[in-house]
């Protein structure tokens, strides 16, 4: 149509950068057969771009953007106000002026245009930017639709859409807006349809808001709307609301709020054959794009018109299958306490590594436990046994059993044929073996035997032979014999707790002891590990220079920096043994792709300083003498009181001998997992070798980009010497965008996310509820704290955080309560604060939101809620 103006018609995806994400999908939508859109046409970027070369002085102040952060609300405020003020002050280009008004002339130039915005960062698959720039309704005469044309180019500066740009990552120079100038509908009812349930996630399900009037005044949240939710042709809930305003079109132009009349406010917006044909349209345009949409319509007459579609953003991935059947996924990330992304490469060394078929989602692995939940004799187990750790699973798990309809329960008959093709195998839970304490040694030795051997081993290998050899030793792995054994003394020393924690509370009424009596226990390699940097601590603490030179030291090489120090070379040797035995662990570190702290030691630096701040020497030792000490005297407590008791002496010796089972057993539950890591470790050096000749071949630009490739795909780069570059920009791009994405625990193949709540009584008005994992009730300052890296801790506060591997276990020594958003009675945050005697909560939702840092708390590890005090 001209040089600054397109047809909407001839707008679409291939066009994006010129008419930005409303209008190339409203081009989109034109192409449906059946699907109505106002006519309308577009004013391009280039007219936004031409406009604003024009005046270099405005392209240096959306320059000044980009050195500002998202919580910078004063700078973002100042300096996105004089870049409104300026865009609404300069002339519209003469050209760009005589092509609009031409336009308007063909199309009714006396007619009501509604003026939106187009931005070239806006409804896009990744963000939607929903509601972030400006749009006009019931725009008349050709002076004002220019007017509103400049008033949402400046929209493309609010602070609102400054910020979110800043948070997603978006240049300002490189974002720019379209204006879609659009023939104007005066409804009787509109509003907002999605695809998919946007509470739930059920793909299934399509929900529907609807109001009388103009539409934009339901997604400004001014008026109340019905919702409706249907799902296969079927309205499945109605909530009609009763709805008291709704804005309608002014006839000289602009809006007006009006009252609905008595008769109407509660009646439904739409009739149930006008929600059904809406549902029909929403599918229609949902299989065009391919992904569920939010859309918003309005109906005029008896026409629905459609005049946004966007996709909606915030559903979680669901794993692919081809099968057509109803699946359960759970979350392997909340077991392992890392949800966090995964990049292919780690993704696909886990699944190597673990025996049991995993689903990829979202950049995170989900086991499928439909069969087990359809089979009566694995049905119970399942949610028991995960129940047992996490009792929001057993809830999520429960609640889809209870529905009947989505997994159907195999007759008995057919129990035994299908457990044959059952992929996991049937274990004894209640596994209580009376092993001799020796075994733990025994099987440690034989895997740091095995661990040494694939060290020397592996060195030896290059090219397609170090392939090889990782997938051996992980098949040699997955084989071992001692696999069964290790498990046997995991099971024994978890039930023997259990059976202690129950037992005691039914002949004594005391709860919890199991956590005392497992406080410094042999063998725990992960509560040995913070210790051990306690003693790296004092090291370090008698050497004023290094401290200070550690205060300030950043980068990769920083240990190098430590040897002209007074003290620099003890304090280099500690630091250095230290990663020698625990230098394979990190944040995340079930992701071989994850930076190591021996990769990078200044992770750990922080930790060390406060450990130093902290403690007097020997705090290490004395801290777990003290635990020791605790744990004795608790034995012998209740043993005492047990004798007083009828069959004192039977109480007394079972008891004996499950404390013995804790005591010598449970330390090796943190054992299998740092074998894991350490041969992770292994693995991803003799790979980083690999990648480095494949760099100096040329054949790749970075050694880190092998993370974006899986190990087939990456021994066949080997094997060639080529590699697809789009497939690793590809990959790069979704692990970035899953990285901000948040895992469900619970959610089904229909994209049902599955919630679960605590079933507690007696709970303080306004506590905060979660999972009670390790006894004790302390009072401190919360400290919530995202990255390892930036904590900096004081002994009376509390960690509040999303979830702590194995890595974060130093951290514990120097806080006084834990609170974690991820976790269960068993997995390691767990089992290294009760080993501390560190009170903690954990499994609570939304903790790093609902808790302030900086704010005094009170943490009830006994029955798992916190007080904001």
């Amino acid at each position: 149509m001209g040089v600054y103006i397109t047809d909407l018609e001839h707008a679409g995806q291939a066009m994006l950068g010129l008419a930005g994400g409303k209008a190339a999908n409203l081009g989109e939508l034109c192409r449906i057969n059946g699907v109505s859109v106002p006519k309308g046409f577009c004013v391009t970027t280039k007219a936004y771009k031409e406009t604003i070369r024009q005046h270099p002085a405005l392209e240096l102040l959306i320059a000044q953007l980009n050195h500002l952060s998202a919580d910078d609300r004063e700078g973002i405020g100042e300096v996105s106000e004089k870049i409104r003020s300026a865009i609404i002050r300069i002339p519209v280009p003469a050209p760009i002026v005589n092509e609009v008004l031409a336009c308007l002339t063909t199309s009714g130039v006396h007619d009501a245009y509604a003026v939106r915005s187009s931005a070239t960062a806006e409804d896009l698959p990744t963000a939607s930017f929903a509601g972030q720039q400006d749009t006009y309704l019931n725009v008349t005469g050709g002076d004002a639709i220019l007017q509103h044309i400049s008033k949402c180019w400046a929209s493309l500066f609010t602070e609102r859409a400054v910020a979110y740009r800043i948070q997603n990552g978006f240049d300002h120079r490189q974002v720019t807006l379209a204006v879609i100038i659009q023939k104007m509908i005066f409804p009787e009812a509109a509003g907002v349809l999605f695809t998919a349930n946007p509470i739930s996630g059920n793909r299934k399900e399509l929900s529907i808001d609807a109001s009388f009037g103009l539409g934009e005044a339901l997604v400004a949240g001014l008026v109340n709307a019905d919702n409706y939710t249907v799902r296969g042709g079927r309205i499945t809930s109605k909530k009609v609301a009763t709805k008291k305003l709704a804005i309608y079109a002014v006839a000289d132009g602009g809006t007006k709020k009006q009252d609905v009349a008595s008769s109407l406010q509660d009646k439904q917006a739409l009739t149930d054959v006008q929600i059904l044909q809406l549902e029909q349209l929403g599918r229609k345009i949902e299989q065009h794009f391919g992904t569920p949409q939010d859309i918003e319509w309005c109906l005029a007459g008896d026409v629905f018109y459609i005049v946004q579609s966007r996709p909606i953003t915030t559903l979680y991935p669901i794993p692919p299958e081809n099968d057509n059947g109803n699946h359960v996924y759970i979350s392997v990330g909340h077991q392992q306490m890392m949800t966090d992304a995964m990049r292919p490469l780690g993704i696909a060394v886990w699944q190597m590594t673990t025996p049991r078929p995993m689903s990829v989602a979202g950049g995170r692995l989900f086991v499928d436990v439909a069969k087990e939940l359809a089979l009566p004799g694995t049905r119970n187990m399942i949610v028991n046994v995960l129940g047992k750790s996490d009792p929001l699973i057993k809830e999520a798990l429960t609640t889809i059993i209870e529905r009947d309809d989505f997994i159907q329960l195999a007759p008995d008959e057919n129990e035994d044929a299908a457990n044959k093709n059952k992929s996991v195998p049937q274990r004894n839970f209640q596994t209580l073996a009376d092993f001799d304490p020796v075994i733990v040694t025994e099987l440690i030795r034989r895997s740091e035997t095995h661990i040494q051997e694939l060290k020397h081993t592996i060195r030896e290998k290059n090219g397609i032979a170090v392939m090889d050899c990782i997938e051996e030793d992980i098949a040699q792995l997955k084989q071992n014999t001692a696999q069964s054994q290790s498990f046997a003394v995991i099971m024994s020393g978890m039930n023997a707790a259990t059976w202690i924690n129950e037992k005691m509370n039914e002949w004594l009424g005391e709860t919890n002891v199991a956590d005392t009596l497992s406080q410094s226990v042999v063998n725990n390699i992960t509560s040995e590990m913070g210790l051990a940097l306690m003693d790296v601590a004092d090291v370090v603490r008698p050497f004023p220079e290094v401290v200070g030179y550690l205060k300030l030291a950043t980068g990769e090489n920083l240990l190098e920096g430590l040897a002209p120090l007074h003290g620099g070379r003890q304090a280099k040797e500690a630091i250095l043994a230290f990663l020698d035995k625990y230098g394979m662990r990190c944040a995340g570190e079930i992701d071989i792709t994850n930076a190591r702290w021996s990769e990078k030691p200044a992770t750990l630096i922080p930790i060390i300083l406060t450990n130093v701040r902290q403690f007097e020497p020997g705090a290490g030792k004395r801290k777990f003498e003290q635990g020791l000490k605790e744990a004795r005297a608790k034995e012998e407590e209740l043993l005492t009181r047990l004798e007083q008791l009828p069959d004192g002496a039977q109480k007394v010796a079972e008891t004996k001998r499950m404390i013995g089972l804790v005591r010598n057993l449970s330390g090796y539950r943190e054992y299998p997992k740092y074998a894991i890591i350490n041969r992770y470790y292994i693995y991803k050096q003799a790979l980083l070798k690999e990648a480095e000749r494949l760099v100096e071949a040329g054949v790749l630009r970075a050694k880190e980009d092998i993370y974006y490739l899986s190990f087939h795909e990456l021994r066949s780069v080997i094997e060639t010497g080529k590699v697809d570059y789009a497939i690793i920009h590809k990959r790069e791009g979704a692990y970035n965008i899953y990285k901000k994405l948040t895992p469900p625990r619970v959610f089904t193949s229909e994209g049902e996310v599955m919630t679960g709540t605590y079933k507690r009584e007696n709970i303080p008005a306004g506590a905060i509820v979660g999972l009670p994992v390790s006894s004790g009730i302390v009072e401190g300052r919360a400290r919530v704290i995202l990255n390892m890296s930036e904590a900096d801790l004081d002994e009376e506060d509390i960690l509040v955080t999303t979830f702590t591997d194995p890595s974060w276990t130093p951290l514990f020594v120097s806080i006084k309560g834990l609170v974690t958003e991820v976790g269960g009675l068993m997995t390691h945050g767990a089992v290294i604060a009760r080993e501390y005697g560190l009170p903690a909560v954990v499994g609570v939702e939304r903790a790093t939101r609902l808790i302030k840092d900086g704010q005094r708390i009170r943490v009830n590890g006994r029955d798992g809620y916190i007080e904001i005090l």
